[in-house]
């Protein structure tokens, strides 16, 4: 309990009883409460009640020391009923809706999003959640922009997109919490195995899912480091990623720079092998992101805090390597992923076929961390002016802010055993490069490869 929790001092096991009088210990009150889902709640009543009444600190902590906290309660419930206070106070923090619509794209980077439905961390916040497996991310962007969806699995540039006005009509959207880091690759025809370096890659077709994606991003800025301009000397197209082994089997493109399992699923197939994994480009880059409306947080407070806080408990089960095998296991059948169970294992577990011979043991190939680093967002924002998707100025801090709710997803990842940054911000290395999120136009200038003016 909180310092800051008036009953503190008085509550002891020494004194016996507890705050509502029912209970021999203030641990069975707890405990019974806890049962019951009223045990925060209560706690808060109580503490708030005997604040107004005692609202200076040394009097209120000398009256319990005094009469107890059973004691005092029992004397305030006979002007004040604590149990309907509570009970008020409970309904007040049910969601306003709990039947919810959630879009995804089958690929391992919604696993917490996927994994909370059959593993019951929906139903554990008080919600039905059906997760509509969507066939790609314009439509994602549509169905959510059209409420047909309450929230989404989307890529981590997207809110950025939307609220920017990007590619569409700017609307305030929001990205509480990051739903994988890393989880990305280059893969590459079998058929170019002989061409490991980027520089023999002029004429290449590529594929990203979006044109706002890291995976987009990721591949304009490793080409470009190598002296490819991906705007003249490759093709890059985008194509959903259920879509991206068939395209290349058939010979449509050269390679792409996909998120799992679709490079996991050209190396089963035997058409594609594993150039390199986006965490040797950035270690522990955003990919795709649990988003929302500016107006569904506002609108739906309650709804919107239990469906982060059980995306937030999903992404901490997930984070744990002894768990991923049964998550793999979970998300793999055809009304999720629809993919081998060896493939997703291989994928989660980072233990894995490259498709050159070799077996390798990444565990952090993908990995789960739901904080929404401010820096992530205006890195992103950075490459969105690199490559001329967003003009003239730009305040990166403050969208940073308005997009990515870390704030939000720093209280409710406590609420779940997890421990959040101290800050929303930290530099870090691209492909040796450091970012340094306070100078993001000055990093801009720095490339030599660039559209933006």
């Amino acid at each position: 309990m909180s310092l800051d929790d008036p009953f503190d001092a008085a509550r002891s096991p020494q004194q016996g009883g507890c705050s509502c009088g029912r209970h021999g210990t203030s641990s069975e009150h707890d405990a019974a409460a806890a049962v019951s889902g009223d045990a925060r709640a209560a706690r808060l009543v109580e503490t708030a009640v005997l604040r107004a009444l005692l609202p200076e600190e040394p009097a209120r902590r000398a009256f319990l020391a005094a009469v107890g906290a059973s004691t005092a309660l029992a004397a305030v419930a006979q002007f004040l009923p604590l149990g309907m206070a509570t009970e008020a106070f409970a309904q007040a923090a049910r969601p306003e809706k709990k039947d919810l619509k959630v879009g995804f794209i089958p690929i391992t980077c919604a696993t917490p999003i996927i994994m909370a439905h059959p593993m019951g961390f929906y139903a554990k916040h008080g919600l039905d959640v059906e997760v509509v497996k969507t066939a790609g991310w314009a439509v994602i962007r549509d169905k959510t922009l059209n409420r047909e969806y309450d929230a989404a699995h989307m890529l981590s540039p997207m809110p950025l997109a939307i609220t920017l006005g990007a590619g569409s009509n700017p609307i305030p959207y929001t990205m509480p919490a990051v739903e994988n880091i890393n989880g990305q690759a280059i893969t590459l025809s079998v058929k170019h195995k002989d061409k490991r370096d980027p520089k023999l890659w002029k004429g290449f077709k590529f594929a990203v899912p979006f044109d706002y994606s890291m995976h987009n991003y990721l591949l304009r800025y490793y080409v470009a480091e190598h002296g490819i301009d991906p705007d003249t000397d490759i093709q890059i197209r985008a194509i959903p990623p259920p879509e991206m082994v068939a395209n290349l089997r058939a010979d449509n493109i050269d390679g792409f720079l996909a998120p799992d399992p679709v490079n996991q699923r050209a190396v089963y197939d035997g058409v594609g092998f594993i150039h390199v994994l986006s965490k040797e480009i950035w270690d522990r880059h955003p990919c795709c992101a649990f988003a929302a409306s500016r107006e569904f947080v506002t609108q739906t407070p309650n709804t919107y805090a239990a469906l982060l806080k059980a995306i937030i408990d999903a992404t901490a089960f997930a984070a744990k390597s002894e768990n991923r095998k049964q998550i793999a296991e979970a998300i793999a059948p055809a009304n999720y992923l629809n993919q081998p169970v060896t493939v997703v294992e291989q994928v989660l577990t980072g233990t894995f076929a490259d498709g050159l011979g070799n077996v390798r043991t990444v565990p952090d190939r993908i990995d789960f961390d739901p904080f929404p680093w401010e820096s992530f967002a205006v890195w992103i924002m950075t490459q969105m002016k690199r490559w001329g998707q967003i003009k003239g100025e730009v305040d990166y801090a403050g969208v940073a802010k308005q997009v990515f709710l870390a704030t939000d997803t720093a209280r409710l990842m406590k609420e779940v055993g997890l421990t959040p940054p101290a800050t929303a911000s930290k530099t870090f290395k691209v492909m040796g490069r450091e970012f340094d999120p306070t100078k993001p136009e000055e990093y801009v200038r720095s490339f030599a490869i660039k559209r933006a003016g």
